[in-house]
C-alpha cells in the first residue's frame, strides 16, 4: 500500500518549538486524512533544527466509492421546493425516483460519488494542514502571506516515490528533493521511500530522530569523562534543548580556567547552561570539576581542537563577568542592600519589595509559634534578608540564582547557617518536582512569603481565572500545601490569612477588598488546590469537598487525615452500604421536610419507639454519635469510621421493617427525627451529600 513522505524544510527552528510542531503536524495530517475517508496503517513524525518530517504507511490507494440516498420533498410540493432540493444535491429531476414513504410520495435522489485517487486528495488537504500548523511565534518574509516560525524554504512530498505537487503559495517549491547537513553535506538529493530518506540523511550527516541525537550526546559525553573518573551532571532539559540545536552532534570536552573555580558551583553551571548550553562535569562527590561538555554541529579536521579553544575563550569572558559580579557584590552586606528594595516594585497596588520584606518579617515572626524548632531571631534575620540579593549584580545577570546567591553572601558575612539556608530555600517549592524546605527557619520564611503573596493579590482581586495565573498564585498555594503536609504542620489557615491581610491594611487599605471576603475566597482556593494535590496521591476530590463542607476546618493535616480515613472506609462493604443508607435517609427526610414545610431536627422520644428495629437504631445512633465525637476529638478518624460501621446493620433492619410515613403523625414525626439524627451523626465525619458515585 502507498507510503507518504512529507518534509517541511526551513531555516533553523527553535529547539523548544520542535516537539510541538512535530506533534501538531502529525495530528493535523492524520485528522485531514481520516476526514477525507482515507485509511492508513501508521504514522510517525520527526523534527530536526531545519526540518519537520512525517511518514504515513499503508495509505489506501484512494477514497472509497460512495453511494447515498437523500429524500427530498413530496412529489406534489411547490416547484421552488423541488428545485432547491435538486440544486443542493446537483441532480436533475430525471435522475430522481418517486417512492412512497411514510405519509406520502416523495422524490429520492440516489447520489453516486466516485472515490478520488490518494494523490489528488493529498494535493487538496496537505496545503491546508501545513498552513494550519500553529506556532508560539511566527513570521512573514518577503511579500508572502504564509506565516511560519522561520522562512519555509521548500517542501518534499512523495507518495510511493512519486512527487505530489503541493501548492501552499508564496513561491514555496515542492518536489522530491531535500538536503543534508548545512555545512557538512549541503548537496541536494532525491527521495523515494522513507527508509532511503532516513538512511541517506544519515549519510549526509543528519540524524532524523531526536531520541537518537539525545542518546548519542549522552553516551559520547559519558565516554569523554569516564577515563578521568568524572561524571556529566544530569540535565534532561538541557539535553533535550541541545538535541534540538544540532543535526549531527559532535561532543567535545573543554577546560575551565582555575581562577574561576572559586565561584560557587551554581554560578559556574548557570553561566555555562544559560548562555552557552554547556553541560557541567562533576566529581563523584557532586562537586563541580574544571571541565565542561560542548556539543558542536560540526565535524572538524583537527578533531574539534579549534572549536574547543573558541568555546573556552567565550566561556572565559562569561565567567570573567560572573567573577566581577561576585567580587563587587561581596563589597556590600545583604543588610545594607535592603533599603535598595524600595526602588523595586512588587505590585503597583501593593507597594515595593521593601514593603513586602517588612510584611514577611512581621508575619514570619508571628508564625514561629506554629513551626516547632523555629528560632524567632533567626526567622526575623532570614525574613529581613531574603530578598536582598535581588539588588546584586549576579542576580541581575542570572535571575535564576535568586536566593541561592543570598545564601552564599550570607555565609560569607557569618550569618547562621539556618539563616543562609532559609534565604536560599524560601522560594521553594517552585514546582511539583522541587524539594520542600524541611528546616524550621526555612519553613517559616517560605510560608510567610507565600501567604503574603496570596493575601495581597486576593486582596486586590487579582485571582487566577481559567488558565490565567500571571502571579503564579496556584503555585504559591500548592507550595504552602506541600510544605505543611510534608512537615506535618498544624497551621490554622484562616488565622494566617487574617494575619497576612492585616499587614497590608495600614498602607493599602483603600485598595483591598473586605477581609472576610478575602479569607473566604482563599479558603475555597486552597480547597481546590488541595484536590489537585491529593489527586496525584489517589485521594478522590469529592471526599475533600465532603470534609471541607463541614465548615470551620482549616487544618490541612487534619483535613487530609479525614479524607484518607473516609476513602478507606468507603472502600469497605460497610462504608458502601452505609453511604447508600445515608442517601436513602436523607432523601426521605428532605422530601418530607419540603412537603411539610418544616425541619425534622427535634429530639427522638424513646416512648414512641414501638418496634425493636427502631429502638435498636436509636440506641446505636446515640452511642455511635458519642463514640465518633470522642474519636474525632482525639483525631482518630479511623476509629470514628469504625464507630460509624456499627450503624450499618441496624439501619438496614430499620428500612426493611419500619414504615416511616405511617398514619400515626406523632410516630411519623419521631421516626423522621430519628433518621435526621442518623444523618447528623454521619455528618460529624463529613458531608456525605458531597460524595459522588
Amino acid at each position: 500500500m502507498p507510503q507518504l513522505v512529507l518534509e517541511l524544510f526551513s531555516e533553523e527552528i527553535p529547539a523548544r518549538m520542535q516537539p510541538g510542531a512535530r506533534d501538531d503536524l502529525k495530528r493535523l495530517v492524520t485528522e485531514a486524512i481520516q476526514t477525507a475517508g482515507l485509511t492508513f496503517d501508521k504514522v510517525a513524525a520527526f523534527a530536526t533544527p531545519r526540518r519537520i518530517a512525517l511518514v504515513v504507511d499503508g495509505l489506501a490507494d484512494g477514497q472509497p466509492d460512495i453511494s447515498e440516498e437523500k429524500r427530498g420533498p413530496r412529489t406534489d410540493a411547490p416547484d421552488n421546493a423541488v428545485e432547491g432540493f435538486l440544486r443542493a444535491n446537483n441532480v436533475t429531476l430525471e435522475e430522481c425516483e418517486r417512492r412512497v414513504s411514510g405519509k406520502g410520495e416523495f422524490w429520492f435522489a440516489v447520489i453516486e460519488r466516485k472515490g478520488r485517487p490518494t494523490a489528488d486528495v493529498l494535493c487538496d488537504l496537505l496545503p491546508d494542514a501545513i498552513r494550519k500548523l500553529p506556532w508560539q511565534k511566527s513570521m512573514r518574509w518577503g511579500e508572502g502571506t504564509l506565516r511560519w516560525v522561520r522562512p519555509l524554504l521548500r517542501i518534499l512530498c512523495v507518495l510511493d516515490a512519486k512527487t505530489v505537487p503541493l501548492d501552499i503559495g508564496d513561491g514555496v517549491p515542492c518536489g522530491n528533493v531535500t538536503s543534508g547537513h548545512r555545512f557538512l553535506s549541503p548537496e541536494p538529493f532525491e527521495v523515494g521511500f522513507f527508509d532511503d530518506y532516513e538512511k541517506t540523511l544519515q549519510l549526509n550527516k543528519v540524524l532524523l530522530h531526536a531520541a537518537h541525537r539525545r542518546d548519542l550526546i549522552e553516551q559520547s559525553a559519558k565516554d569523554l569523562v569516564q577515563g578521568k573518573n568524572l561524571q556529566v551532571k544530569r540535565d534532561a532539559g538541557l539535553l533535550a534543548e541541545v538535541a534540538g540545536l544540532v543535526e549531527w552532534p559532535v561532543v567535545l570536552l573543554g577546560n575551565i580556567d582555575g581562577e574561576f573555580m572559586v565561584l560557587p558551583d551554581e554560578v559556574l553551571s548557570t553561566s555555562m547552561r544559560s548562555h552557552q548550553k554547556y553541560f557541567s562535569v562533576v566529581f563523584p562527590d557532586g562537586k563541580l570539576a574544571p571541565f565542561f561538555i560542548v556539543v558542536a554541529n560540526m565535524e572538524a579536521a583537527d578533531g574539534g581542537a579549534a572549536i574547543v579553544t573558541g568555546n573556552e575563550r567565550v566561556l572565559r569572558a562569561r565567567l570573567s563577568d560572573a567573577k566581577f559580579f561576585w567580587d563587587q557584590d561581596s563589597k556590600e552586606t545583604l543588610e545594607s542592600r535592603v533599603p535598595a528594595l524600595a526602588q523595586m516594585v512588587f505590585h503597583q497596588k501593593l507597594g515595593t519589595l521593601e514593603d513586602k520584606v517588612t510584611r514577611i518579617t512581621a508575619l514570619a515572626t508571628e508564625m514561629v509559634q506554629w513551626v516547632p524548632g523555629a528560632d524567632r531571631d533567626q526567622v526575623r534575620s532570614a525574613a529581613t534578608l531574603c530578598k536582598a540579593d535581588l539588588t546584586t549584580g549576579m542576580v541581575g545577570e542570572f535571575a535564576e540564582l535568586q536566593g541561592i546567591m543570598g545564601r552564599y553572601y550570607a555565609l560569607a558575612e557569618d550569618e547562621a547557617p539556618e539563616v543562609a539556608d532559609a534565604i536560599a530555600e524560601h522560594y521553594s517549592p517552585a514546582g511539583p518536582d522541587d524539594d520542600c524546605p524541611a528546616k524550621p527557619v526555612s519553613i517559616t520564611v517560605a510560608l510567610a512569603d507565600k501567604f503574603d503573596t496570596l493575601a495581597g493579590f486576593f486582596g486586590i482581586d487579582e485571582k487566577p481565572t481559567g488558565s490565567r495565573d500571571p502571579f503564579a498564585l496556584r503555585r504559591a498555594a500548592l507550595g504552602i500545601i506541600r510544605v505543611v503536609l510534608e512537615n506535618n504542620l498544624r497551621l490554622p489557615l484562616t488565622e494566617l490569612f487574617t494575619h497576612a491581610d492585616r499587614h497590608y491594611r495600614d498602607a493599602h487599605a483603600d485598595a483591598l477588598r473586605p477581609s472576610d471576603e478575602i479569607s473566604s475566597d482563599l479558603l475555597e482556593f486552597f480547597a481546590d488546590r488541595l484536590k489537585v494535590h491529593l489527586r496525584g496521591k489517589g485521594v478522590r476530590h469529592d471526599l475533600v469537598s465532603a470534609v471541607f463542607a463541614l465548615g470551620g476546618e482549616d487544618d490541612l493535616v487534619r483535613l487530609v487525615a479525614r479524607a484518607e480515613a473516609l476513602q478507606s472506609f468507603l472502600q469497605t462493604k460497610d462504608g458502601e452500604n452505609l453511604l447508600a443508607a445515608y442517601r436513602r435517609a436523607t432523601n426521605i427526610v428532605t422530601i418530607e421536610e419540603k412537603k411539610d414545610r418544616r425541619s425534622y431536627d427535634g429530639a427522638v422520644k424513646p416512648e414512641l419507639l414501638d418496634r425493636p428495629e427502631e429502638k435498636a437504631l436509636h440506641e446505636v445512633v446515640s452511642t455511635g454519635a458519642s463514640a465518633a465525637t470522642a474519636h474525632i476529638a482525639m483525631e482518630n478518624f479511623t476509629g470514628a469510621m469504625e464507630a460509624m460501621a456499627a450503624l450499618r446493620g441496624p439501619v438496614d433492619a430499620f428500612f426493611d421493617t419500619v414504615t416511616v410515613n405511617c398514619n400515626d403523625q406523632a410516630q411519623r414525626e419521631n421516626r423522621l427525627n430519628l433518621l435526621a439524627q442518623f444523618r447528623a451523626t454521619l455528618g460529624q465525619i463529613a458531608d456525605f451529600g458531597q460524595i459522588e458515585g
